[in-house]
């Protein structure tokens, strides 16, 4: 299996073919308030189970990028995408995973903890219920790394907790929300 190379929102900027303008955004150059999230996984329907299954996320279809069209703009080498778009709420301005396998030459970063490698190293995911979360993962067969989930430190907010677990790839993904049981 290919391993990774995870969470490039430049890459994924990149992946916007068409921009489509939905109002002025309180006068931001931007044409969307959000971003979308670009992550090279090793094995596609292992990410896909993960983020959807353990995280939540809801499958909204995808699209593919041609070869030739991915060299000429410098995404790949010639190697065509076929991505998987995932959301996290609903709507146009809805969060946007986007997934594909690397293939050939991608390769994994050394991750021990989210700050060992320059870059864009986890995600952070606001849940309404903790515990609906710490359900949804075991239910997975995920469990949370270290000490988590662990009540946010007094000057953030102590009522909130956070717990982090990593994806198929080793990738830090942070879940926040209310303390267990409350």
């Amino acid at each position: 299996m290919k391993t990774t190379v995870c969470l490039s929102a430049f890459t994924s900027f990149l992946f916007t073919l068409v921009a489509v303008a939905h109002g002025d955004h309180h006068g931001s150059p931007f044409t969307e308030p959000t971003i979308d999230l670009g992550c090279v996984v090793s094995d596609l329907d292992a990410a896909v189970e993960f983020y959807t299954e353990a995280i939540g996320f809801q499958d909204a279809g995808g699209f593919q990028v041609d070869g030739d069209y991915a060299k000429e703009v410098g995404l790949t080498n010639g190697k065509a995408l076929d991505i998987k778009v995932l959301t996290l709420g609903e709507g146009e301005e809805a969060t946007r995973l986007k997934l594909m396998e690397g293939g050939g030459r991608s390769r994994k970063i050394k991750n021990d903890h989210v700050t060992t490698s320059l870059g864009f190293s986890y995600i952070t995911i606001f849940v309404k219920s903790t515990d609906e979360a710490l359900a949804r993962l075991k239910k997975a067969g995920v469990k949370p790394i270290a000490h988590s989930p662990k009540a946010l430190p007094a000057n953030l907010n102590p009522a909130m907790a956070l717990t982090i677990v990593r994806d198929p790839d080793g990738n830090f993904v942070e879940l926040v929300g209310p303390k267990p049981g409350s």
